[in-house]
């Protein structure tokens, strides 16, 4: 089975930026959907955005305009760029791939990303 490890948190002011990696074990292409969720102390574990293996993209209303899910096949790595952070957007970062032929949904590890002065 493919797994996911992530990358690229850390501790950021509010206002900048972060870009976080998803690195697969194998190819990314295995997976017809592939997406970020986070959560943040205390809550639930929520959507960020996905990315389809046709290219379309989904983004949380939080997050619209500030962050952009992309991939580099060749890398078979999925990032996820994060601008203008809030203190809000303090969470821990994971990676979710659907597995194309099964369904089956593989998580990674996660990173944290703490934005705070």
């Amino acid at each position: 089975q493919v797994q996911l490890v992530e990358s690229g948190g850390g501790l950021v002011q509010p206002g900048g930026s972060l870009r976080l990696s998803c690195a697969a074990s194998g190819s990314i292409l295995s997976f017809s959907l592939m997406g970020w969720y986070r959560q943040a102390p205390g809550k639930q574990r929520e959507f960020v955005a996905t990315l389809s293996t046709g290219g379309n993209t989904n983004y949380a209303d939080s997050v619209k305009g500030r962050f952009t899910i992309s991939r580099d096949n060749a890398k078979n790595t999925v990032y996820l760029q994060m601008n203008s952070l809030k203190p809000e957007d303090t969470a821990v970062y994971y990676c979710k791939g659907r597995n194309r032929w099964n369904g089956n949904e593989v998580w990674g590890q996660g990173t944290l990303v703490t934005v705070s002065s």
